[in-house]
């Protein structure tokens, strides 16, 4: 499992044109599932994203996660983030997890934990997602920037 984590003040995302989804300050995490990832590495992935002090305390320093600053989390599916680009110019997607129904099963998995480890913390709601295998467009204000690539 590969994922881009971006602090950000905001985010929106649209698919033909309608707005899907939308955050305020948060986290927005892209997120690629590779062919051994496993329902065990989606829950430490989760489990990760909701606890990481990367938002800023009084003092200005990262000690507060997005459950502490009352942040919102929107992911997004990414198989992009699986690529092979060791070999020519072409990259090679051969590391996603296929088929694609797998990998949608797989992604709803960690929308689901996601949601579950908020809910304990008063904020079910305030995970957002995409549309899996969509034409996604995102418009998001990166702060910091902030950016961690978890693998």
């Amino acid at each position: 499992m590969k994922a881009v984590i971006q602090r950000v003040e905001n985010a929106a995302l649209s698919v033909d044109g309608e707005r899907v989804a939308a955050i305020g300050l948060g986290l927005t995490a892209y997120v690629g599932i590779e062919q051994t990832d496993t329902e065990a590495d989606v829950v430490a992935f989760c489990k990760k994203l909701i606890a990481m002090r990367i938002f800023s305390d009084g003092d200005g320093k990262m000690n507060l996660s997005v459950v502490d600053v009352g942040g919102e989390i929107m992911l997004i599916s990414n198989f992009t983030l699986c690529a092979d680009i060791s070999h020519g110019n072409r990259p090679s997607f051969i590391g996603a997890m296929r088929p694609p129904l797998a990998a949608s099963a797989m992604f709803d998995h960690c929308v689901d934990v996601a949601r579950d480890l908020m809910r304990e913390h008063g904020g079910a709601d305030r995970v957002k997602c995409g549309v899996f295998g969509a034409d996604m467009k995102i418009a998001q204000t990166n702060d910091g920037p902030i950016t961690i690539v978890y693998q």
